[in-house]
């Protein structure tokens, strides 16, 4: 996203026909409309609340705990400069980057 825009702007379009059982998110994506559309899809909601929310809702703290593994795979991702600074040219060379950064990780 742009800098100028909150990154809850980009979340409509990235979860448009796709079904999922539960969003896994960070504080900053506790806002109204995304909660209101995983309740309509019926979707569990794992998003920690703000703290100047009123309704607190429940949250599934195991399931939330998978989030930080997909954060810490991101961070080791990340550590390889040709993916943090995407100087691959084509989508193609990039993902065949990801799969082969995510298979020297996981061979460690």
């Amino acid at each position: 996203m742009p800098g100028q825009n909150y990154d809850t702007v980009g979340v409509p379009p990235l979860i448009e026909n796709i079904e999922f059982g539960a969003l896994l998110a960070d504080k900053a994506f506790d806002i109204e409309s995304i909660a209101e559309e995983m309740q309509r899809r019926g979707a569990e909601i794992v998003i920690p609340q703000r703290k100047n929310r009123i309704e607190k809702r429940p949250i599934d703290r195991h399931l939330y705990g998978a989030r930080h593994l997909i954060e810490n795979f991101f961070a080791k991702i990340k550590e390889f400069k040709r993916i943090a600074m995407r100087s691959d040219k084509t989508d193609r060379s990039f993902k065949a980057m990801v799969y082969l950064t995510a298979a020297v990780i996981n061979s460690r």
